[in-house]
């Protein structure tokens, strides 16, 4: 294994060797960093995937969850605070909401400050689902990475990896 920088090297590295040797005038770090992230993100997708997946759930479906459960007692939201919160359309929101409400993971019902409204209210099964799935998929995570990093490591990269978000989103750093 060769030693860059004394770490071993990766497929970004090669990638941006590549461009190092066509174009030395390029300042490829910024490159590696995107690069490895969305390595991470695909690499992590679909092991999170299969996680999800042992409890019939896609990864939308267990942020639909996720996000009722984290909102607390009563664990309702409006569809269009959901679809928010989850930057989806209403209507991409829609096809998941029927698929959990028909697998009696939550149900909707009208929202009694507005007649036009509805909320999305998880179930007692749910509930239940999402506490199971979110622990397995965080014991996939904590493997991952603390066959990796240290605390220590982790709380740096989490401190590098904020101000990064933010401005990637356009909020400021």
């Amino acid at each position: 294994m060769t030693e860059a920088q004394g770490s071993p090297q990766d497929p970004v590295d090669a990638i941006t060797a590549q461009w190092f040797a066509v174009r030395p005038d390029l300042e490829t770090g910024p490159m590696a960093v995107f690069g490895r992230i969305w390595r991470i993100e695909t690499a992590m997708a679909a092991r999170m995937e299969k996680t999800y997946g042992r409890y019939g759930l896609s990864r939308g479906e267990f942020d639909v969850l996720a996000t009722l459960r984290r909102a607390g007692e009563p664990y309702t939201l409006s569809p269009r605070r959901l679809a928010t919160t989850m930057m989806l359309t209403t209507g991409g929101m829609t096809g998941r909401l029927d698929k959990l409400e028909k697998a009696g993971l939550l149900h909707r019902s009208p929202d009694p400050d507005d007649r036009r409204a509805l909320r999305v209210t998880l179930a007692e099964r749910g509930i239940r689902l999402i506490d199971e799935a979110v622990a397995a998929g965080l014991e996939v995570q904590a493997e991952v990475i603390g066959a990796a990093l240290d605390e220590e490591q982790v709380r740096q990269l989490n401190d590098l990896l904020r101000p990064l978000l933010l401005g990637a989103t356009g909020q400021t750093p």
